[in-house]
């Protein structure tokens, strides 16, 4: 069975400019065009179809779906990886609520009795759901490195991509909580950090130390990455960065 691209565009809420586009660049061709040069799609079309709206609402950009798409040779095994990848998108979002419940709950408290904001006994939970989207969206600077995050996501499951993201932010916390104590960002206990995060991205593909650098200046460039360490701690980003350009210095040296 086929549809026109008329009737596709209303049943996927897609516009039939934004088809012509995907078809355009070669993400979604038709199952045929006709004589009139109208486009026509079939099931399989419409599988794919579904697949790019998964993605996009996932927030992946066109080039990297259809780096995702072409690598796929089992649909079913695809989707089950798309599934995962909406499963934890749901429960960061969840992670995300309880964050700003918490926070108001204590907000309010505070109001009423003087209690301070140590009553969030872990600092990161001011955290929790909110960094991830701030991490990913920095690395869209770095595609190769987007590849291998999403290869690794597909095979996590939500409890493990939960737990990667608290690693993070966890981090993010410590390398602040050095900061505070006035060590430089050569420091050796800085640096011990800076390895620590260094090993967390070679575990995904090979790092070069430029390349590391290069994630270092994405801390204060980039505006969503700046702004997620700067949430954490004044400072906290341009910190970071010297911490990795002394790290990759020493490797280089």
């Amino acid at each position: 069975m086929e549809w026109p691209i008329a009737e596709v565009a209303r049943m996927s809420g897609v516009t039939a400019r934004t088809l012509r586009h995907y078809d355009e660049i070669g993400l979604l061709p038709p199952a045929r065009i006709g004589a009139s040069g109208h486009r026509h799609y079939g099931e399989q079309q419409l599988l794919r179809l579904q697949q790019i709206l998964v993605l996009r609402a996932l927030d992946v950009a066109l080039p990297e779906i259809g780096r995702i798409l072409s690598e796929q040779v089992d649909e079913v095994e695809a989707l089950r990886g798309h599934h995962r990848r909406v499963l934890a998108e749901r429960d960061r979002l969840d992670a995300l609520a309880r964050t700003v419940s918490r926070t108001i709950s204590v907000l309010e408290q505070s109001g009423k009795d003087g209690t301070s904001m140590n009553a969030i006994n872990r600092p990161e939970n001011l955290f929790e759901g909110v960094l991830p989207a701030a991490y990913e969206e920095s690395l869209r600077d770095f595609p190769d490195h987007v590849e291998a995050v999403a290869r690794r996501v597909g095979t996590m499951t939500p409890e493990d991509v939960g737990a990667g993201q608290r690693e993070r932010t966890a981090r993010m916390v410590r390398l602040a909580e050095l900061m505070a104590d006035g060590l430089p960002a050569d420091a050796a206990p800085v640096q011990a950090e800076t390895d620590v995060q260094y090993r967390a991205l070679a575990e995904l593909r090979t790092v070069s130390v430029e390349e590391y650098r290069a994630f270092g200046r994405s801390c204060v460039d980039n505006e969503q990455w700046r702004a997620a360490y700067e949430s954490i701690a004044p400072g906290l980003a341009a910190y970071q960065r010297d911490a990795i350009e002394a790290y990759a210095a020493a490797t280089a040296g």
